[in-house]
């Protein structure tokens, strides 16, 4: 697995004392995959406003907010 997606799933697992077990938040792994792709759109050599629209549609399609 590429190392930039095992560090976005280390940052979905979360230590659960009750249960004395990990739990991983797959709702929150997508999110910042989602964030992840946007901020590339964003960070390209292109119109601004282009851009912009661009990575609000990926946010939008995928339900996720800024």
């Amino acid at each position: 697995m590429n190392q930039r997606i095992q560090e976005l799933e280390q940052q979905c697992v979360y230590w659960v004392a009750y249960e004395e077990t990990y739990e991983f938040h797959r709702e929150k792994f997508a999110e910042l995959i989602v964030k992840k792709c946007a901020g590339i759109i964003e960070s390209q050599d292109v119109d601004p406003a282009f851009k912009l629209r661009m990575s609000w549609a990926v946010k939008e399609h995928f339900g996720v907010k800024e």
